[in-house]
């Protein structure tokens, strides 16, 4: 293979995994741990055994980043929503090598199972985030409530015992 220094004939762009992680706005500690975990693998090795990746690797890693940081998936929810995605991508391709009837409806049918879990997970985490909402919310009304009878309460004080001007200080009538 070659380095990110001499690009391959084909016009592939491969970048070495500190470019990579760069580009995406991630540490290469970290995809490094995707790796770990299951959800990347480079595009290729260097001579040198530098990790590769070419423009679908960094596609992967910039819809993990919006899983984990825009909508708060953990890992191990984005590799569930993963495997579906490569489960579907799997069978689209099996279902274009057979012209079988019976096999096409078994693989729309996974298909569509895939889709329900994908569906049932993100319900699941909609559900979670209308939760953290509705006790956000819950805890803003008390205190808002809170600040309403410390205004009456200081509202009566202030009827009760007038302030009185500090000595030396004037006020005009």
């Amino acid at each position: 293979m070659t380095d990110t220094k001499e690009r391959p004939t084909g016009g592939v762009r491969l970048l070495k995994i500190q470019e990579a992680a760069a580009e995406v706005g991630l540490t290469a500690r970290s995809v490094r741990y995707y790796e770990e975990m299951g959800l990347m693998r480079p595009a290729a090795r260097s001579e040198g055994d530098y990790r590769l990746y070419d423009e679908s690797d960094l596609e992967r890693l910039r819809f993990i980043k919006g899983l984990r940081d825009d909508a708060g998936f953990s890992l191990a929810e984005i590799s569930r929503l993963l495997e579906d995605e490569e489960a579907r991508e799997r069978y689209h391709a099996a279902y274009h090598a057979t012209a079988d009837p019976v096999e096409r409806i078994r693989l729309l049918r996974e298909r569509v199972a895939s889709f329900e879990r994908q569906a049932q997970t993100l319900r699941t985490k909609i559900n979670r985030l209308a939760a953290m909402v509705d006790d956000t919310e819950a805890r803003r009304l008390r205190s808002l409530a809170r600040i309403a009878e410390i205004e009456a309460a200081s509202a009566d004080l202030e009827h009760a015992y007038p302030a009185q001007p500090e000595p030396g200080v004037t006020t005009n009538p």
